[in-house]
């Protein structure tokens, strides 16, 4: 029997590539042409961002929810259950996640998606329009074919992005407890593509540490800019 250390990633997955990207390739096929609507969600977001109301957090909080639930169900539970039972519990992660942008966003109204121009607002912009306009071709460019493009709105890895970089708009303080799921669900995602040998890896990892650095960053100057000024600026004040 070989020794623990000698296992690759690889060895524990209970499925392959080609398993995986057919997965996708099905799930595509069987909800179109709800594609559209998914992207169509994505523009109406972009709208709302470039026009902010005082409804506007509640009603992409409310986008993110109906999203997040339809890929907990239809896409983890439905379909990455029957090739990974893990699938069971990423649904029931993605369903916590459910229930706080429900909590926090649409009936507290704590969300407030107002672009900047500081770090984090560049690089949720940026973590968006890749999401939307560009994870979908990720599969046709290495040669898998439109069929098995992922689709915001439609699987998990796009709408995980796209919510990270919707959380890095919000003017409040960073939403850790929100960014704790897409986070994790990068870490999960992108280690089993990169056991399956899958370029989007780096995509998923990068996006995770980008997203946790821009919120540190955040953090740390709305803090320095809240500071209450020091007793010599007071008095010269």
């Amino acid at each position: 029997m070989a020794e623990w250390w000698t296992y690759d990633l690889s060895d524990f997955l209970m499925f392959s590539a080609r398993t995986y990207y057919r997965m996708i390739e099905r799930h595509n096929a069987s909800i179109w042409p709800g594609q559209v609507g998914t992207l169509g969600f994505g523009l109406i977001t972009i709208g709302l961002l470039r026009r902010p109301s005082p409804q506007q957090g509640r009603i992409v909080s409310g986008f993110l929810a109906v999203l997040w639930s339809g890929v907990a169900w239809g896409f983890l539970w439905k379909r990455y259950a029957a090739i990974n039972w893990a699938a069971v519990y990423f649904a029931g992660i993605f369903a916590v996640e459910v229930l706080l942008l429900v909590w926090i966003g649409v009936a507290r109204g704590r969300l407030n998606f107002r672009p900047g121009s500081d770090a984090a607002t560049i690089t949720g912009i940026g973590l968006f329009i890749l999401s939307l306009a560009a994870y979908p071709v990720v599969a046709p460019l290495l040669g898998r074919g439109w069929e098995h493009a992922e689709i915001f709105g439609v699987a998990p890895d796009p709408t995980v992005i796209a919510t990270m970089g919707l959380l890095l708009l919000d003017r409040g303080h960073p939403r850790w407890g929100l960014l704790a799921v897409p986070v994790l669900w990068c870490a999960i995602s992108g280690m089993t593509l990169w056991a399956m040998g899958s370029p989007e890896a780096w995509i998923l990892l990068g996006a995770a540490v980008l997203t946790v650095g821009a919120s540190a960053w955040s953090h740390v100057f709305l803090r320095s800019s809240s500071a209450p000024l020091s007793s010599s600026e007071t008095i010269r004040g």
